[in-house]
């Protein structure tokens, strides 16, 4: 990190993907009305005067200089309670800004940058590369990628990525992905796939001009806006959907999307923000299972196919602002020693849209109501389900086929609001957490 003063009344060093701050700057901010986005290891002269740039010799250099399209109205809470609740009930209006342009003028390469389809061409199998919450988005696409595009696809957490002994393939599309753009572990992974020869690289992320997106050969902006609230929510559906059309895009590439599969799936597109206002609605529901939910210490949370992601998202979003201990599990692998956990002291969450593996699902389900536990199933309208006791259902107004994932995200990330909120924990800002993770 690097800061240094040179007679000025603000200087922002930038260096390892950070930003620190030397003095005061709302004076200086309210005056420039600009953010500005530098390469790593200059320093910003900020006055009211305007700003100058210099190199680490500290000689003056000229920078393009990028206006921040962020609305204020972004960094206001209005009439929420905390900045998650509120970014969660935004996830309709961030997915239509996302999709916009794939549903106007369909599916094509060059909406992932202007060398995207000779790198598409190029390219027989997929690299993810991601952490946390996105490491789960990456989890999902895994499922599209290998059914819809039919392409080999891997996923693997940035931390191990980096530090393993990678076999390199050339012909492997690396795809980052990161909310910030900024966070530590992900950016080394790419630097490492670049110094093992992988040259086809391709970002995700959601703040342009970061450190990720420069430093990769394709960029996709989601269009989430400020998302300030430390547990990631419209920034991980704006993911998933920037993922699906990545998917749809290498299919097409490949031959294997009809004119009428790119019309079916586009429809699903536009019907998205529709399906994800349905599940924001079942909040009151939701908000009774919290109360449930409040005085546990443990819970448990199953999925199967591409909705076991969802319940790995689930858990996480749990534990980080609740602080309940939560685990989340392929609902196949209950038997094979989960199972010992289950007693009436540990709710279990169930994913279990109406697809093709929801009877196995209920056959999961039959296992934990036998050894005592409590089910809380987020199902479908058409998936069957009655309540009985220990059984809890609560029903998606409709299912949304491929894109269902991105649908049954919104009832887990409320289930962990309004426990968090009734356990009164810093819902922002959860303990020894911090939104971008720019150290190791």
């Amino acid at each position: 990190m690097t800061c240094a003063r040179i007679g000025c009344p603000l200087l922002i060093g930038l260096g390892e993907g950070e930003n620190f701050i030397a003095s005061d700057v709302s004076a200086v901010l309210a005056s420039t009305r600009r953010v500005v986005y530098l390469d790593e290891g200059d320093v910003a002269e900020l006055t009211r005067d305007g700003i100058r740039v210099f190199d680490r010799a500290g000689v003056p250099v000229e920078r393009e200089v990028h206006v921040s399209d962020v609305s204020l109205a972004s960094l206001e809470l209005g009439p929420y309670q905390h900045f998650m609740q509120k970014e969660i009930h935004e996830q309709p209006r961030a997915l239509a800004d996302t999709i916009e342009v794939i549903v106007n003028q369909g599916v094509t390469p060059a909406l992932f940058g202007e060398n995207a389809e000779q790198v598409f061409a190029d390219i027989d199998s997929v690299q993810i590369i991601a952490c946390g919450t996105s490491y789960y988005a990456g989890s999902v696409a895994r499922y599209w990628m290998e059914s819809i595009a039919k392409i080999p696809c891997n996923v693997e957490i940035a931390s191990e990525y980096r530090y393993r002994d990678v076999v390199a393939n050339p012909k492997s599309l690396i795809v980052t992905i990161s909310q910030s753009g900024e966070t530590l572990d992900t950016m080394e992974a790419l630097k490492r796939a670049k110094e093992l020869g992988l040259a086809n690289t391709l970002a995700i992320c959601n703040v342009q001009e970061s450190a990720i997106p420069r430093a990769s050969k394709l960029v996709f902006y989601t269009r989430a806006g400020a998302e300030i609230g430390v547990a990631s929510t419209k920034a991980f559906t704006t993911q998933l959907a920037a993922l699906f059309v990545l998917t749809l895009a290498l299919a097409k590439q490949r031959g294997l999307l009809s004119e009428e599969q790119e019309h079916a799936h586009l429809e699903s597109l536009r019907q998205l923000p529709g399906s994800v206002q349905h599940a924001l609605n079942l909040e009151p529901q939701i908000k009774l299972w919290a109360e449930r939910f409040a005085p546990k210490q443990h819970s448990l949370f199953l999925g199967r196919g591409i909705h076991y992601p969802i319940a790995l998202e689930g858990a996480l979003k749990l534990k980080e602002i609740s602080y309940i201990h939560a685990e989340a599990y392929p609902a196949g692998e209950l038997k094979h020693g989960p199972l010992a956990l289950v007693d009436a002291e540990m709710p279990v969450v169930v994913i279990a849209p109406n697809d093709s593996l929801l009877e196995k699902v209920k056959s999961n389900m039959q296992e934990v109501r036998a050894r005592g536990g409590e089910l809380y199933v987020f199902a479908d309208l058409d998936s069957h389900f009655a309540e009985s006791e220990g059984v809890h259902v609560i029903r998606t107004p409709r299912h949304a086929g491929v894109l269902s994932p991105v649908v049954h995200a919104i009832p887990v990330q409320l289930l962990a609001y309004n426990t968090a909120v009734m356990r009164g924990t810093d819902v922002d800002k959860p303990r020894n957490l911090a939104k971008s993770v720019t150290v190791e």
